[in-house]
């Protein structure tokens, strides 16, 4: 049963989404009051996004890929939604984008600096295939209130373009300097820094072969995140498929992942504004 909560998240979905369920339950445990609405629901009626705190873009396969990876869904948000989302976020709402949310929030533009200008995607897996296992996040120092850095979290990835690619080297240098970099790949076994140059982890612990092991991106505010994982399938500890062979746990480790970032929601504040 749901329980009552000051803190209230919007799972948005479309036709082709298929992880909302679990992610309406990842969010009811981890403390907030979950609502699950369709997409031509909340343009009927947009003033009812300022009323959460959260707004969640979950995974699956939004109007079938046929173009590319949430391109549809991206374009209807833009058409339908964005002003009021840009708002939400600057008045202190959180997004967050899983998989083909990731894809959606990339598709948007919100992750780029300039209105308009492309300079990232999620493209093909290097692998040419469909990549569904289990993989090692860590969280990197960048903006995003509710991610320790240095935190390990295994979560299963079920993607076929989710490997993240960059316009030249520069945008990868100012991804980091501006700390949007939130995720990425690693090798639990032998752990690097994480960086423009830093090595590459192989496949299969990158699964799709991002570059700079990239695996989620903020945008400079912190306030929009997206991420290719799925922490929303580790909420128990019988979810990891070692579990048995793993130290007790009280629960999976994506479940502290949203019992955080529903904290850092109960904390929100405006952005800063220059307007009168």
């Amino acid at each position: 049963m749901q329980r009552d909560s000051d803190v209230r998240a919007l799972v948005l979905r479309s036709a082709g989404t298929n992880c909302d369920g679990e992610t309406v339950r990842a969010f009811s445990l981890a403390g907030a009051q979950t609502s699950l609405v369709h997409l031509n629901e909340l343009a009927r009626d947009p003033a009812r996004l300022h009323d959460q705190e959260i707004l969640v873009l979950p995974g699956g396969f939004s109007y079938g890929d046929y173009i590319a990876a949430g391109r549809v869904f991206g374009l209807e948000l833009r058409q339908r939604l964005l002003e009021p989302l840009q708002r939400f976020v600057e008045e202190g709402g959180f997004v967050v984008g899983i998989c083909n949310g990731f894809q959606i929030l990339v598709e948007l533009g919100l992750f780029e600096p300039e209105a308009g200008q492309r300079h990232i995607a999620l493209t093909d897996n290097a692998a040419n295939r469909f990549e569904c296992r289990w993989i090692t996040l860590r969280s990197e120092r960048c903006a995003t209130p509710y991610l320790v850095p240095g935190e390990l979290l295994p979560a299963p990835v079920a993607h076929g373009e989710g490997r993240f690619v960059v316009q030249d080297k520069d945008v990868l240098r100012e991804l980091f300097a501006r700390g949007q970099v939130a995720l990425t790949y690693v090798d639990p076994a032998h752990l690097a820094p994480a960086g423009a140059d830093a090595p590459s982890v192989p496949y299969p612990l990158n699964p799709n072969g991002s570059i700079a092991n990239i695996a989620g991106l903020c945008d400079p505010t912190g306030r929009v995140l997206g991420l290719m994982p799925h922490p929303e399938r580790n909420l128990a500890p019988w979810h990891h498929p070692r579990w048995t062979r793993l130290p007790a746990r009280e629960a999976g480790e994506g479940l502290g992942f949203y019992r955080r970032m529903v904290e850092a929601a109960r904390a929100r504040s405006p952005l800063p504004t220059s307007k009168p």
